[in-house]
C-alpha cells in the first residue's frame, strides 16, 4: 500500500517536471498553456481569494453530500418497506439523474431566490442518485437463504432490515458514497457556473470564468488544480471512512491496495 503510494507520487512528480520542461523546450505560450512553477507563483499570489472560494464550494459539495445520504438512505429504506412507492418513484428518480443539471440549473435559480441554496440543489441532484442505486441495489443483494433462515426462526422486517439488509447493503452504500462525494463537487461547479456568486463570495468556478475574462490564465488553472486537488480529498476521505467501517469482516477490504 505505501509502495503504491510512493510510485503514484512519483508519477505526478516525473508528470509535472515533463510539463515544466516541454513548455521552456517548446517554447509554448504561457496563455495558452502556463507551466506548473507559474500557476504555483499564482495560487500563492492569490491564494486568500482563492482558498475562500475553495472553502465556499466545498461547504455546498459536503452539505450536498450529508443530504444525499440522509435523502438516499430514507428513500431506500421507505422503499423496502413498500414496492408500490419503489415503483412509482424510481421513474421520477431516474428523470432527475438523467436530465444534465445545467439545463435545470437556470430554472432552479428562478424557483429560489438564495444562490446558495440553488447551487446547494443542483450538487444535490447530481450526487443523488448513485448513492439511491447502490444502497437499493445492496438491499436487493441480500442472499434468499439467510431472509428465509431469519423468517423460519421468526424475525419481522424490521429485524430482517436491521440485522442483515442493511448489513449486507453497507458496501454498495460506500462504494456508491465514493462516487457521489466526486459528483456533489461537480454539481457545485456547475451550478456556481450558472448561477454565479454565493452570498456576497464566489467559489472556485466563478473564479475560473473570473479569470478568462482578465486572460489571468495561470490563476484559472490554479482555480482547477484546486478542485481537482478538492476531489481527490473527499474521495480519500471516503475511502478511508469505507475501509474503517469494513476492513474487520467484509473480504475486499481485508487488504487494501
Amino acid at each position: 500500500m505505501q509502495n503504491n503510494k510512493i510510485h503514484s507520487l512519483l508519477v505526478i512528480i516525473i508528470l509535472f517536471l515533463a510539463w515544466e520542461i516541454s513548455f521552456h523546450l517548446l517554447n509554448l505560450k504561457w496563455y495558452l498553456l502556463p507551466p506548473p512553477s507559474m500557476i504555483l507563483v499564482s495560487i500563492l499570489n492569490n491564494a486568500h481569494l482563492l482558498f475562500l472560494s475553495l472553502l465556499t464550494t466545498l461547504k455546498i459539495a459536503i452539505v450536498a453530500l450529508i443530504l444525499s445520504v440522509i435523502v438516499s438512505t430514507s428513500f431506500s429504506i421507505v422503499f423496502y418497506f413498500s414496492k408500490f412507492i419503489e415503483r412509482s418513484l424510481t421513474p421520477i428518480t431516474v428523470i432527475l439523474q438523467v436530465t444534465p443539471i445545467i439545463a435545470i440549473a437556470p430554472l432552479i435559480s428562478i424557483w429560489v431566490d438564495s444562490s446558495e441554496i440553488a447551487t446547494l440543489i443542483c450538487a444535490f441532484l447530481v450526487a443523488f442518485f448513485p448513492l439511491l442505486a447502490n444502497t437499493i441495489a445492496g438491499f436487493k443483494s441480500t442472499e434468499k437463504k439467510h431472509l428465509e433462515l431469519l423468517r423460519l426462526y421468526g424475525a419481522n422486517k424490521y429485524q430482517i432490515l436491521r440485522f442483515v439488509v442493511i448489513p449486507n447493503a453497507l458496501p454498495y452504500f460506500l462504494s456508491g458514497l465514493k462516487i457521489s462525494s466526486g459528483l456533489a463537487l461537480i454539481g457545485a461547479i456547475v451550478g456556481e457556473f450558472v448561477i454565479g456568486p454565493i452570498s456576497g463570495h464566489s467559489g472556485l468556478a466563478y473564479r475560473i470564468i473570473e479569470s478568462g475574462y482578465q486572460l489571468d490564465i495561470p490563476k484559472m488553472f490554479g482555480a482547477v488544480f484546486l478542485i481537482s486537488l478538492s476531489g481527490i480529498m473527499l474521495f480519500n476521505l471516503v475511502r478511508l471512512i469505507s475501509y474503517l467501517i469494513l476492513r474487520k469482516w467484509h473480504s475486499s477490504y481485508q487488504q487494501v491496495d
